[in-house]
């Protein structure tokens, strides 16, 4: 799953930059050049969206980047954030067993084609999860 997030960078009177995500409530990093803001950024954003996700919380929908205002000088632009990958990386390492049934001409037709039942299962619910999150 990946999720686009609007991003503030201010330019800071030392030098460098802070890095504000809006809709992520007191999601904030800075860094020294522009290459290790834009990282920060992306980074701060997954580590608060997974910390969402593994607490069970609303992940807030993404304004536009039209709705967002700066209030120093700087500029804003979009994040890509993809969450499966990080998730992999940095995720809860604690599993649950869960038991349960598919047609089995789905189960032969996964086989056939190499498809990682745990792994499908993980990218759908997560999905389907951040899909109701954003109704509400």
């Amino acid at each position: 799953m990946k999720l686009v997030y609007p991003a503030n960078f201010y330019y800071e009177e030392n030098g460098g930059y802070s890095v504000e995500i809006p809709d992520l409530l007191g999601c904030v990093t800075q860094a020294d050049t522009l290459e290790e803001a834009m990282e920060m950024a992306q980074d701060a954003a997954l580590g608060w969206v997974l910390t969402a996700i593994e607490e069970e919380e609303d992940i807030p929908k993404p304004s536009t980047i039209e709705q967002i205002t700066l209030e120093a000088e700087g500029f804003k632009t979009l994040l890509l954030l993809d969450i499966d990958q990080y998730t992999e990386k940095y995720g809860a390492k604690k599993s649950v067993k869960k038991t349960l049934s598919i047609p089995e001409w789905l189960n032969r037709r996964a086989e056939k084609v190499g498809i990682n039942f745990s792994q499908a299962l993980q990218e759908t619910l997560l999905n389907k999860i951040v899909k109701i999150q954003r109704k509400k």
